[in-house]
């Protein structure tokens, strides 16, 4: 792997004759499932699906980035599409649960023992293995955001919920890793918007989905899709607490809040995913901001403990400005590099 790789967070924008980027801009991410998104027939649905991948694998690759996620393209929102495929959910009679932003949200109702039976992802992680032979990162929602996202009408307490989805993360990384993928990122989200109980029992969580894993892991934190929380904390709520997590890379956004990177030294022995691409405007930025937005973190890190990446998913921005933005970054990659000989 070359020094400074370039990488999305996750989400690449998916075409509009695949989802009804209308709807999906004007609601909350989808906790339980979105069929009403999706504008082809079911029966021609994974078949668009797997299009909509070649397109943003190729796309990406064309951009110039070093590590290729396969956009997503299958997934209404970034955790529903797992959440919803485990056993003891019952996603036909949801519940209720209050989202980031404190308005409710229809959510999964765990309504029995939470089971994964049966691996959720492989085929994503094998279509996208088969399709380039660039380093690939595949995606996985978190047990402690996916426990926030959910009614808990079966488990004691909603750390006992939070332990049940731990382990069926586990088993599905490791299957992951199987299949082919470099880098498995795990989305916690909800540990910087509900810290105190992450700190209770998230992190405990997390680190059991991660228990005996080998192969590059990664956890993606962030202040929410830009198109839908626009207000940015000063700073993060929760991160020094993962310095003690197992997980090789921490995913952060820096670019629309302007964070302050003296978060960094309590993270020094982490390769840091820097998030230095602002989804809150379609805007391309120009390459030298974006390498001046990844210099930043060169008084806390090291070059090659520093992966340059998006703020967050590019789900909701135009596909023309997600393809602008990711020539910037590797663009960014390209200056960097040669400053640093």
């Amino acid at each position: 792997m070359t020094v400074l790789p370039t990488s999305l967070v996750g989400s690449y924008a998916q075409p509009d004759w695949l989802i009804d980027r209308s709807k999906l801009a004007g609601r909350f991410p989808p906790r339980v499932r979105a069929k009403e998104l999706w504008r082809v027939d079911p029966e021609f649905l994974e078949q668009a699906q797997d299009d909509a991948t070649l397109l943003a694998i190729r796309a990406q690759e064309r951009a110039g980035l070093d590590v290729l996620t396969d956009g997503e393209m299958r997934r209404e929102s970034y955790s529903n599409h797992f959440a919803t495929a485990l056993d003891g959910v019952d996603v036909d009679n949801p519940g209720t649960a209050l989202d980031r932003s404190g308005h409710p949200n229809p959510v999964p109702r765990i309504a029995g023992e939470i089971r994964r039976t049966r691996p959720i992802e492989r085929r994503d992680v094998e279509f996208l293995r088969a399709n380039t032979d660039r380093t690939i990162k595949i995606t996985v929602p978190g047990p402690f955001t996916m426990s926030q996202q959910a009614q808990n009408d079966f488990y004691p307490d909603d750390e006992a919920a939070a332990m049940a989805y731990a382990a069926a993360v586990n088993a599905e990384v490791r299957d992951l890793f199987d299949a082919g993928a470099d880098v498995v990122q795990i989305d916690e989200p909800y540990m910087q918007a509900r810290p105190e109980p992450a700190r209770q029992y998230g992190l405990a969580a997390l680190n059991a989905a991660l228990d005996g894993v080998t192969g590059t892991t990664a956890v993606h934190i962030c202040f929410g899709y830009a198109a839908i929380i626009h207000e940015r904390p000063e700073g993060y709520s929760f991160l020094p607490e993962l310095a003690g997590s197992p997980v090789d890379q921490i995913s952060i956004e820096t670019a629309q809040s302007g964070l302050d990177l003296g978060v960094l030294r309590d993270l020094t022995d982490k390769t840091i995913i820097l998030g230095v691409i602002d989804l809150s405007d379609p805007s391309v930025e120009s390459a030298d901001t974006v390498a001046a937005r990844v210099r930043r973190a060169f008084d806390y890190l090291p070059p090659e403990q520093v992966v340059i990446a998006t703020d967050c998913g590019m789900k909701y921005l135009p596909r023309e400005a997600a393809e602008g933005k990711m020539r910037a970054m590797a663009e960014a990659a390209a200056i960097l590099r040669a400053e640093l000989g």
